[in-house]
């Protein structure tokens, strides 16, 4: 089986593709879209991708194209502690760091109180910032990756665990083609139930009206997000992820009621969660 991931190699992508799949062939993307048109085009059997950063919010990239296709859902979530590393070639202090945006942006508490006038820059990826210091030993430059890119690449870490929050976690989702439900793919427990929503119409009191579908059915919203629709001004779709045990079947019925009042539904999975020590 192939499995395609956002890349490159040792990225913290790879890092939850490898403790979900270790046995598969597996083949890093440029891009998050890259990856998704693999899977659609079958070069790939699932794809992992991020979703959500419990610092930095949604990944918009994964949701704005999962919502525009049709042919994806989602088999599996992957929850990955995230810890952020200072690596450089020598211990001295950078005149630059660079990294990933949201590499930087979990990091900022650290770095305003220990480099408040090094020069920050923005790289592709944190592999590529990582790969980038140990090219240029003769340059001040530090990285900010993780551990396995810092043996990876033979950098010294220069300071340990600095992401602003230690309960700074990401999600992936593993992306799969669209099948036939089948009886046991609808009988998943403690998992996740996610589906996108789009109102009929804008006004007064309508997403409560298709919340209380839910609600009187005692389903617990986990998530719920809007996104721009990307038509006009002030049009938007929404993110829902619903937590079910063995409630799915109401999570259906409710999907019911909420299209007889004019939404438009499409859901991704149910699926099950794995969360990587």
């Amino acid at each position: 089986m192939k499995i395609g991931y956002l890349g490159p190699k040792n990225s913290f992508t790879y890092q939850a593709t490898n403790a979900a799949f270790p046995n598969q062939t597996q083949l890093a993307f440029s891009t998050i879209q890259k990856c998704l048109e693999a899977t659609i085009a079958k070069e790939v059997d699932m794809a992992v991708i991020p979703i959500e950063n419990s610092l930095e919010g949604s990944v918009h990239a994964s949701m704005d194209y999962l919502f525009h296709s049709k042919e994806l859902t989602v088999q599996q979530e992957i929850i990955l502690p995230i810890r952020q590393q200072l690596m450089a070639t020598n211990p001295g202090i950078p005149e630059v760091i660079m990294s990933h945006p949201q590499a930087l942006a979990q990091s900022q508490a650290y770095l305003s109180a220990h480099y408040p006038d090094v020069a920050i820059v923005q790289t592709p990826s944190t592999t590529y910032a990582a790969e980038y210091v140990t090219s240029h030993p003769q340059e001040k430059v530090a990285a900010i990756a993780s551990k396995q890119a810092a043996a990876a690449f033979g950098l010294t870490i220069i300071g340990q665990d600095i992401q602003d929050n230690d309960q700074n976690e990401t999600r992936f989702w593993v992306i799969t083609r669209k099948v036939k439900p089948t009886e046991s793919t609808s009988k998943v427990t403690q998992g996740k139930l996610s589906f996108f929503l789009t109102l009929p119409s804008n006004q007064p009191g309508v997403l409560h009206k298709m919340l209380a579908a839910f609600a009187w059915r005692g389903i617990d919203l986990a998530k719920i997000e809007s996104r721009p629709l990307k038509t006009s001004l002030g049009q938007y779709y929404f993110i829902i992820d619903l937590a079910v045990e063995d409630n799915v079947a109401l999570a259906y019925y409710a999907f019911e009621e909420v299209s007889l009042l004019g939404a438009k539904i499409r859901v991704l999975g149910p699926y099950e969660i794995r969360i990587v020590k």
